[in-house]
Order: C-alpha cells, then structure tokens, then sequence
C-alpha cells in the first residue's frame, strides 16, 4: 500500500501531499503522516514554504468517523493542528474539492489558503449534533467574523470559494485547471515576498458582532430551527468564547464542549441517521449483475401540485421531461406553477436566470398518450383511485416502448393490482413521493411481487440523481410510511373524543420534537385526502370512532387550510391555526352519542399513544418484511413526516428507551384501553422477552 501522506522537495518547498482515498479522510495514519511530514520540513534546511495539497477528487473531507467510538490514538486533531500553526515556516493549504469538518480546521490551522474556484467550505458536525473541536469554533470567527462563522457552524451548510474569498477564509481563487502547478507557483511567489507564518489564533475577532446583545439577539433567531437541539448553543457559547478569553483556554472549553455533545443521546441519534441513510442505499439479495437503466426521458401524467412538484425535481436533476394531462386547463395551470417555482429559486438566489431557463426549455407539454412513446421513466400522478390508475396503466401498457420503467405515485394502494393492469408487471414499481415534491428528500421506492431486479437498481439510482434518499419498501396498504401514520393518527384522533383539544395534542408532540403537530399537519395537507383514501379501503376496523372526528370535519366542508378552516379555523392569508370553538363542541357532541368517556390525559400519555403506535406497527412491517431494517424505517420517518432527527427515528428511540420498556408501555395501553389497538407486535414481544436483546 501506498502511504497516506507524501513528501517532497520541489526547489523551497516542501510539498506535502495527504492521499487516503476516497476522501482523503483524517484517519489515525495520516494524523501520524502529517506530523512527520511537517517536522521533517522544518528541519530542512532548504525549505523556506511548506505547501500542503491533497490528491484526488477532493482536500480533506472530515474525520475517519469509523474511528469514532475506539480510543483515540495520538497524535489527537487538535494537537496536530496547533503544531502545524505552530510551525516556523509558513504553510499553505491548496484546496480543491471539499474542505469540510476537520478537513477546513486543518485548513485553517495553516498560515495562508487557497482554492480552486469550485471548491467547497463547511463545518457540518451540527448535524451529526457534534461541533468543531480542532479549533474551528475559534480559528472560523477570527477568519470570516463573527456572524459568518455562526451562519456557516449552525447550519451546516457549505459556502463556495466566492463566498469564502469575500469573508477572509481563504486569500486567493486559483483559475488554473492544474491546482498543484498554481499552487506552487502562488506558494513560491509568496516565499519570494519574505512571507513569514500568520497563525489564525493570534489574530483579533473582526467586526461589531463581539457584544451580548448580538448574541442574544442571534440565539432568537436561529431559535425555531434549532428547537430542541443541544449542539448550536453550544457553538454559540464558544464562539462567545472566541471573543472574550484567551485562545487556548477557549479551546479547552470547545473541547469539553464536543465532549458533552458526542455523548449524548442526540449526537448517538444523528449519527445512526448518517450510517442509516447509506445503508438504505445497499439493497440485500438484489442480483449483483442487475444494472440500472439508462433514463434521460421522464414523462409525468398528472399536472396537479404532486404531479408539477415531480416533474419540476426531474428538471432540476438535468432530465428532460413531458408533463402530461388530458385537461388543458389542469396542463397550463401545472407549466404555470412550475414557471412560479423556478421564478421564486431565481428571486431568492438559489439558481441563475440561465438555469432556469434551461429547466424551462426542457420541459414539454402534452395531452395524449401517444407522446410517450419515447420515455424512459414515467411516473404517474393521477388520482388516488385503484379504478383510475388501473385505467391509466393499461393504456400506459399500450403507449409506451418496452423496457420503458411505469411508476405509480400513489400513496397507499396496491402496487402488484396496478401492475395487473399491464402486460409488464415486471417493469411497473412505486415511487412515492412526499409534497412538496420538489424540496422533500425521501422516495419511497415500492418493490412488487414481479419487479424485477434491474428496475429496482434504476429507482435506486434514480432517487440517488434527484438527490433523494431512496428507501426500497415492500407492497401493503400505505406502505411502511403512511401504514404506520395511520397508528400515529389513530391515537391522536381517539384522544380528541377523550377531551383533549386538537391544539394541545399539537403543542405536545410540536414541543417533544415532531416538525408540526397531527392535526396542524392535516390541516396543510387536507383533511379530504386522508378521507378519500378511507372510503378506497376494505380493511377499516368495525369502529364508529376510527378517524370520526377527521370524516366529520370533511362532511361538513371543513377540508383543512385550502377551505379557510378545517380542525382549526383561519383568517384569509394567514395560515396560522386557530381553536375552533365550533369544533370542539361538534367533538364533545359526538363523544357524548358513541359513549366515549371524557377523561384526563397527560402530556406523557400524549407522547407515549402517538409513539408507542408508531413503534409497534414499525415491528410489523420488520416482521411482515414490508421494511427491510429498522433504520430503514428511521429514514423514512425522519425525512418524510417530521420525525426529530435528534431523536433517530421511531426505531432507534424504542431502542434508546429499551424495547421492553415500550413493550410494558403497549401492554399498559391494553389494559387500559383495550386490546383492539394495543396488541404488542409479535417482532417486538419476542425482542423484548429475549434476555440478551438491546435492540432491532
């Protein structure tokens, strides 16, 4: 094996080369690589510049994170980058790629930075609910200022090399295709100057932004997307730190700070989700040699808010696409919608005028489905009905080439009675989306009993070009998200007859971490949604109570925010909820006439009856193999309904609490409640019986 780090004399220059594919990550050996290269080029006499480049497709993209949780081995992150701005002569970090978490604070621990122009900047630890802790949180204020450094620290988010230029991160934009030729010959220009080493942590915080009220006035506003999260006030208490004591004992303190966040429940929680999330990708029994189609032609039938979301996510992921609609009225509004969407990127700069122009022009139009003859994908949008979609897919049958892949949004119906419809089962599969469709990250990708293998790899690697997490699921009523909202929504539901308001059954939930609470959520999604999907079911339980109050509230008209009132009332242009007077009387009405007892609930009840729901219909579809792992589940939880990302998602929480835990909580629920509902998962009970077991 090669080494990970390289060295060599180039004239004065040392050039240090970090090489530890695929991204050059700060594992144990490079850290001990690092630090023999820079002590070596001090002791050269020759050496008047250390230069420090990375090869391959990026500088250094963060810490080994398979190292976390084994001891750690010297020499430490931190230690290693004090030395290198320590060092007596000056050394200059060349950047292309992405230079993210420890990778930036390695960056910024040299003297001077440069960048290729399509280099990337970030100091994403927040979200795995860690912060910086080589010095990050004290070198980035010193650098870009205050505000910059926080923006960039709580969001997470990278900044391009313009961006980094304009704060103070870096001191030059490299223009030339070959960086290590460029940068040798800026490093060499500024040997020349008598450049002389400008460690970052002897530099003065700049700006204004250096008082108690800026930060108490930055807390209030990052507080709503923050909510709940222990890892952002933390970086804030440090980067008060950067500006009011002394560099090394501030740095003791981001220390002890990573600490407190590396072992608590939150950071265990986002890191499951980073490795869940990859691992969703890895599909078990799938035939090796099954290869992705090539797809470069998208059409989309359906021209409404799902169907325009879809095919505009399809334009900005560079395919060309065919909005199809038999209504021309539904087709213009759908190319109208879409033309407002991109509209709205270019005002708030996220995408060029050119960019959106180009979207624009490769969208097409079109009424028949003769038009289709020539698509690779399409994906259906019509509405939710088993009658309709089986009529479209017939005709899809008839329409389209073979080898074309037929998709179906839908939500909860049966994917193989669709695939019936044709004379290619094998090609048909779901993708399910979540509105908006355009801006939500996760697709359900629904396997059929006949999909075959190769269609599979395709979604997989479609979702993967959208820049979606695909999570491959099996064929029942909703598959495994909306099977297991109906449990969530069931007991929130029931618990509005009990006597508890809608809006504090919200706030409860909103407050434990959910991004919304239920009854806020139908409100924005319409009421009449979930009740047309009832009236497609066979399988509801014989209970007047199931889901009453929500079929109430559509009987009579109140459809959710799209109507001006639904479970709560709105003003014209103004979404915000309001307790409906009217609403609780009509509940505490039909209470009375179904016999349900009023009674008091606890904000724990609230919590552990929506939950708790959620877990034990999780361990049916594990068990029914409807979801291929627990924290397949968790992905699709976090990503598509809110679920807190602090708390890993439903699984990993019942594994936090202690499956037996939630399976003593269920069997409380029975005996209170009754066994109608409140039946512990088969899955769950025997995993929770089991002496050795801790989780799914």
């Amino acid at each position: 094996m090669h080494p990970p780090v390289r060295y060599q004399i180039v004239d004065n220059l040392a050039i240090v080369t970090i090489d530890n594919p695929p991204v050059n990550a700060l594992s144990h050996p490079v850290r001990e690589g690092l630090q023999t290269a820079i002590a070596r080029a001090v002791e050269e006499h020759d050496v008047s510049l250390i230069l420090l480049l990375c090869a391959g497709r990026t500088f250094v993209a963060g810490a080994d994170i398979r190292e976390f949780g084994q001891p750690p081995r010297k020499p430490h992150l931190p230690d290693l980058l004090n030395q290198i701005e320590a060092c007596s002569k000056p050394v200059v970090a060349a950047i292309h790629g992405t230079a993210l978490g420890g990778g930036l604070e390695t960056a910024m621990a040299c003297h001077y930075r440069c960048a290729v122009r399509e280099a990337r900047f970030g100091l994403p630890e927040v979200n795995l609910g860690l912060l910086p802790d080589a010095g990050g949180t004290q070198r980035l204020p010193r650098l870009t200022g205050v505000e910059a450094a926080l923006d960039m620290m709580i969001s997470g988010r990278p900044i391009g090399a313009g961006q980094a230029l304009e704060t103070g991160l870096i001191d030059k934009i490299l223009d030339s295709g070959d960086i290590r030729a460029e940068a040798i010959s800026w490093a060499q220009s500024l040997a020349a100057s008598g450049a002389r080493p400008r460690p970052v942590s002897a530099m003065d915080v700049p700006g204004e932004d250096c008082n108690a009220g800026f930060f108490a006035d930055y807390r209030n506003r990052i507080a709503r997307k923050t909510r709940g999260l222990l890892s952002p006030e933390l970086i804030v208490q440090c980067v008060e730190d950067a500006v009011s004591i002394p560099f090394d004992q501030a740095l003791a303190r981001e220390r002890s700070r990573f600490m407190e966040c590396k072992s608590s429940p939150q950071s265990a929680a986002l890191r499951h989700l980073f490795f869940a999330e990859r691992e969703a990708a890895k599909i078990p029994g799938l035939d090796p040699s099954a290869v992705p189609r090539q797809i470069a032609k998208i059409a989309v039938l359906g021209a409404g808010t799902m169907g325009s979301g879809i095919a505009l996510a399809c334009l900005e992921a560079g395919f060309d696409v065919q909005l199809l609609d038999s209504n021309e009225d539904a087709l213009s509004a759908g190319q109208e919608r879409i033309s407002s969407l991109l509209d709205k990127q270019v005002e708030k700069g996220r995408i060029t005028a050119n960019e959106a122009a180009d979207r624009a022009r490769r969208l097409r139009l079109a009424q028949a489905y003769e038009a289709l003859s020539d698509a690779d994908l399409v994906i259906e949008a019509v509405f939710e009905s088993m009658e309709v979609k089986r009529d479209v897919f017939a005709a899809l049958d008839q329409a389209c080439r073979q080898g074309a892949v037929l998709a179906t949004n839908t939500s909860t119906l049966d994917v193989d009675r669709i695939a019936q419809a044709t004379s290619r089962p094998r090609d048909v599969l779901g993708l399910h989306f979540f509105s908006p469709a355009n801006v939500m990250r996760l697709l359900e990708i629904v396997r059929g009993a006949q999909t075959s293998d190769e269609v599979i790899a395709t979604a997989m690697a479609f979702a993967r070009r959208l820049g979606k997490v695909g999570v491959l699921v099996g064929n029942c009523f909703g598959f495994v998200g909306n099977r297991m909202l109906y449990g969530y929504g069931r007991e929130s539901q029931m618990m509005l007859l009990e006597g508890v308001p809608p809006e504090r059954i919200d706030r409860v939930l909103a407050g434990w971490g959910m991004a919304m609470g239920p009854h806020a959520v139908g409100d924005l999604a319409g009421l009449d949604v979930g009740y047309k999907i009832r009236r497609e079911r066979t399988d509801l339980p014989d209970d007047p109570c199931f889901y009453r109050v929500a079929d109430m509230l559509v009987e009579r008209g109140r459809l959710g925010q799209k109507s001006g009132s639904g479970m709560y009332d709105y003003q014209p242009g103004d979404r915000a909820p309001r307790p409906s007077a009217m609403v609780a009387q009509m509940i505490r009405e039909e209470a009375d006439r179904l016999g349900v007892a009023q009674r008091e609930v606890s904000d724990q009840e609230i919590i552990k009856r929506c939950i708790f729901a959620l877990v034990n219909e999780g361990a049916r579809c594990l068990d029914e193999k409807i979801a291929l792992r627990a924290s397949d589940i968790d992905v699709i939880w976090v990503n598509g309904y809110g679920f807190p990302r602090f708390r890993g998602g439903p699984m990993f929480y019942a594994s936090q609490l202690g499956l037996r835990n939630v399976y003593d909580g269920i069997c409380r629920f029975r005996e209170t409640l009754g066994d109608r509902y409140w039946r512990p998962a088969p899955l769950l009970e025997k995993l929770a019986l089991a002496d050795d077991a801790d989780g799914w």
